[in-house]
């Protein structure tokens, strides 16, 4: 698994740790069930903290693209790659929406009379 950070960015590193990674999935370089690299050995391979690294990792765990088992390392969750797909477009979404003047409330409620 290839990851890169960019330098330009402003996003926290962590956040883009964590971006990396939801790639890296998403384009099939990782798929479910597959072990990630400790976190000692990804945060060297990106110049960063293994904190930042960690941190990054315990987001994804909570998005639910990663678990965490003991023993077992950091795998790829089950339906990963489309959770991670999904996210992303909706991230885009909010983003979208915020540029057109709509906030997160406005997109609820959006999404709410679609139903």
């Amino acid at each position: 698994m290839l990851l890169r950070l960019d330098t330009k960015d402003s996003r926290p590193l962590h956040e883009q740790v964590a971006a990396a990674i939801r790639r890296a999935i998403s384009e099939g370089e990782c798929a479910p069930g597959d072990r990630l690299p400790p976190a000692r050995d990804l945060s060297r391979a990106l110049g960063v903290n293994a904190n930042t690294v960690l941190r990054g990792l315990r987001a994804l765990r909570d998005e639910g693209i990663l678990e965490f088992r003991r023993g077992r390392g950091v795998t790829v969750a089950e339906g990963a790659d489309q959770r991670s797909e999904l996210l992303s477009r909706t991230r885009q979404l909010v983003a979208d929406a915020a540029h057109l003047g709509y906030g997160r409330n406005d997109l609820i409620e959006m999404i709410r009379g679609l139903s």
